[in-house]
C-alpha cells in the first residue's frame, strides 16, 4: 500500500470553510469538463401589482430542452386567485418559446404537490423519510 493509498476519514456536522471551497472548486471544474454548464440561463416570471409590488414569482433555470422550476411564490394575500397556475404557465410557455420540451420541479408533501398534479404534472419520484411524515417529490411535464 502506497502513502497515496492512506488517508483517514472525519465525520463532520459542519463542513469547515475551506474544505467546502476546495471540493466546490473541484467539484465545478469537474462539471464544466463534462457539460457545457455555461449553457444553463436563468428564467423567471413575475407577478406584479398595478402599483409594481411583487406579488408572487417563478423562478428557475433552462438548459436545452429542459426547464427547471425552482422556487414558486405567491404572497398569501393573492393565494387562491389563480396567479400561480399563471405564473406556472407563463413560466412553461416563456421555457416552450426557448426550446424547452419538459419541465420538471421538486415540492414537498407540505408544498404544492397537488397543485402541480392539477396542473398536469406527472410524479416521477417520491421519497419518504422525513421528519413528521414529510415526503419529497419530484415532478415533470412534457411542453
Amino acid at each position: 500500500m502506497s502513502t497515496l493509498d492512506r488517508f483517514q476519514l472525519e465525520v463532520v456536522d459542519t463542513v469547515p470553510a475551506e474544505a467546502l471551497a476546495l471540493i466546490d472548486a473541484g467539484l465545478s471544474a469537474h462539471n464544466a469538463a463534462a457539460a457545457p454548464l455555461e449553457d444553463v440561463q436563468p428564467l423567471g416570471c413575475l407577478a406584479r401589482s398595478d402599483s409594481g409590488e411583487v406579488m408572487g414569482g417563478a423562478l428557475g433555470r433552462r438548459w436545452g430542452e429542459c426547464c427547471e422550476i425552482q422556487m414558486l411564490w405567491v404572497h398569501e394575500a393573492h393565494r387562491g386567485r389563480g396567479v400561480g397556475r399563471r405564473l406556472v404557465r407563463a413560466f412553461e410557455s416563456a421555457a416552450r418559446h426557448r426550446g424547452c420540451t419538459l419541465c420538471y420541479l421538486e415540492t414537498l408533501s407540505f408544498q404544492a404537490p397537488q397543485f402541480y398534479l392539477r396542473l398536469g404534472y406527472e410524479i416521477g419520484l417520491r421519497l419518504a423519510g422525513f421528519p413528521r411524515g414529510i415526503e419529497k417529490f419530484v415532478m415533470t411535464r412534457r411542453l
